[in-house]
């Protein structure tokens, strides 16, 4: 495993660039928008996905902007009283009903949640029936309002007839709505109200009828997640036939093949495949899927598991993990990524010249280590990783991994296989053990910023700055957080950068507002938007990767002025 773990991360984008259900270019610029009360922009774009009849997209977007509305309501309360007639206020509402009523009940099993909770929960959906009905009633031929009161049928335990009356009304609208046929097979399975057989027929049913390399072929995934939650598919136990599900991932794997690596149509289909690879116990056509998907995580299915981002990461790394293992020691290697589209590798026999993936980049991060930079030079000399240093304005050091000082296809060693590569805060972990000063350091991770303090190569705070505002913590959470890190740095009021930390604003902003209440320099204005941007600091250096052994030579032979004195002293 050791030998080969770093070969299964080509291809893949870092654990940071990874986004659960991330938002178009659209949606994401509506969304920012919002959060500044400007409620104009997610009009305009509902509206346009209205008139072209894009229904997956705007089943998306009226997603998004009800899951901001749930915590940051402003914006749409505005939007509500300027336009009460509003056909994309109305769905916007409907979605932001069934949100409302999920908090309280939340997503655990119905065994974990009190009998108050489904009290609450029951009363917010019946009390939301007539906002549904006015957005279907606003909405005529929009398939979208339809799969919203499927999910409101789900929650208050509708009957059959009534269900089947929205699914009609929906497929009457759009009979290919890949949203709307999702809800129906979570309505449809054992543990709602259908069976397996009735779930698997319908997703089975829709499927055929769907066009050739439509993403509603993908169907009867969602159905095996929904059946493997309830039995072992991967080794044949339950009542549905083996062959039938194993028949389904081969029609998934086929149907991945007619889309381009990361086409955000066929990242829906292509999750629930990943799960459904791993649960086979085929992880090299998962690991391949995986590739495809790229940083395109769903809730759905990896929220069964638990966080779905977490979930995502942790069986990705899992997948990679048993590549690994399973590839012979001598004579063996991992399949390169396949370049022609498909899940799997390329023929050798039929393949054209083979075509290196295009690098990803890592995600940005940098430290502000509270050390000159002679002294941070010679401790990260142990991390073994190409490392650039620049003297912070005010006092200390700014650091960053420097991957592409790397010889291109050098190989990465055990500590990166162990350790992870470009993880700059595990790198802290290890360079500042033994040491008396603070590591700051942030990173981005999709859309969101983290912050963490280490000292003496132990965690002391961390913090993250959630794009989605229902994410801000506490104010007894943001107090002891900044009180841990005002601590670190001797300040004594821990109040401005509390405010910092329980901001709904840009995060990006708030980071910067949390280093000015620590005292600290500002980070490089493009930090968040590039990586490595302290090649362009005046002052930079590279601290090019080297041998465990060598490392370790020159952290013991550096003299006081941080040369080489050549010779290894005894280790008495």
């Amino acid at each position: 495993m050791l030998r080969h773990f770093a070969a299964t991360g080509d291809g893949l984008p870092p654990d940071g660039a990874v986004e659960v259900d991330a938002p178009d270019a659209g949606l994401r610029a509506a969304l920012s928008a919002a959060r500044a009360g400007e409620w104009e922009p997610a009009a305009q774009l509902l509206a346009g996905t209205r008139a072209d009849r894009d229904w997956e997209r705007r089943g998306q977007c009226s997603a998004g902007l009800a899951e901001l509305a749930l915590h940051h309501t402003g914006w749409f309360d505005e939007w509500r009283r300027v336009r009460p007639g509003d056909p994309d206020v109305a769905l916007v509402a409907a979605e932001l009903e069934i949100d409302r009523a999920w908090e309280i009940r939340t997503a655990a099993r119905a065994r974990y949640v009190s009998r108050e909770q489904f009290q609450a929960f029951h009363t917010v959906l019946r009390d939301a029936i007539p906002v549904l009905r006015t957005a279907a009633d606003l909405n005529p031929g929009d398939p979208v309002p339809w799969r919203v009161l499927i999910a409101h049928a789900m929650g208050l335990g509708a009957s059959r007839e009534v269900f089947d009356e929205y699914l009609a009304r929906g497929r009457e609208a759009d009979p290919h709505h890949v949203g709307l046929h999702g809800r129906a097979v979570q309505y449809l399975a054992q543990k709602w109200y259908g069976s397996h057989e009735e779930m698997f027929a319908f997703a089975e049913s829709v499927a055929a009828g769907a066009a050739e390399g439509s993403p509603l072929r993908g169907l009867p995934l969602h159905a095996v997640t929904e059946y493997a939650l309830e039995h072992e598919a991967g080794i044949g136990k339950g009542p549905v036939a083996w062959s039938r599900i194993e028949g389904h991932v081969e029609a998934g794997l086929d149907l991945s093949a007619r889309f381009e690596p990361g086409d955000r149509r066929a990242a829906g289909f292509r999750n629930h495949l990943a799960l459904a690879l791993i649960r086979s116990g085929r992880e090299t056509e998962a690991l391949a899927t995986f590739r495809l998907i790229g940083t395109d995580a769903r809730t759905f299915p990896w929220a069964y598991l638990g966080d779905a981002r977490e979930m995502f990461l942790l069986l990705r790394q899992g997948v990679r993990a048993q590549v690994a293992r399973r590839t012979p020691y001598f004579g063996g290697s991992v399949a390169a990524p396949a370049t022609d589209g498909s899940s799997g590798p390329v023929d050798p026999s039929t393949a054209a010249a083979p075509v290196a993936a295009p690098p990803v980049a890592a995600a940005p991060a940098i430290a502000h280590v509270g050390a000159p930079l002679r002294q941070v030079r010679e401790a990260v000399l142990i991390t073994g990783t190409s490392m650039r240093l620049a003297p912070a304005p005010g006092g200390g050091t700014f650091v960053e991994t420097a991957p592409s000082a790397d010889p291109p296809g050098r190989r990465k060693g055990m500590r990166t296989t162990l350790l992870g590569e470009g993880e700059l805060a595990r790198l802290a972990v290890t360079f500042s053990r033994g040491e008396k000063w603070p590591v700051l350091v942030a990173s981005k991770e999709g859309a969101d910023y983290t912050l963490q303090l280490y000292r003496d190569g132990r965690p002391v705070a961390a913090h993250v700055w959630w794009e989605d505002p229902a994410e801000m913590p506490t104010q007894q959470e943001a107090a002891e957080r900044a009180s841990a890190l005002t601590t670190a740095y001797g300040k004594t009021d821990h109040r401005p950068l509390a405010a910092a930390l329980r901001g709904t604003g840009d995060p990006r902003h708030h980071l910067d507002e949390a280093f000015a209440a620590l005292g600290l320099p500002a980070l490089p204005a493009d930090f968040g938007h590039r990586p490595e941007v302290l090649s362009e600091v005046r002052g930079a250096e590279l601290v090019e990767r080297r041998s465990f052994l060598r490392a370790i030579k020159e952290s013991l032979s550096s003299d006081s002025d941080g040369t080489s004195g050549g010779e290894l002293p005894p280790l008495s």
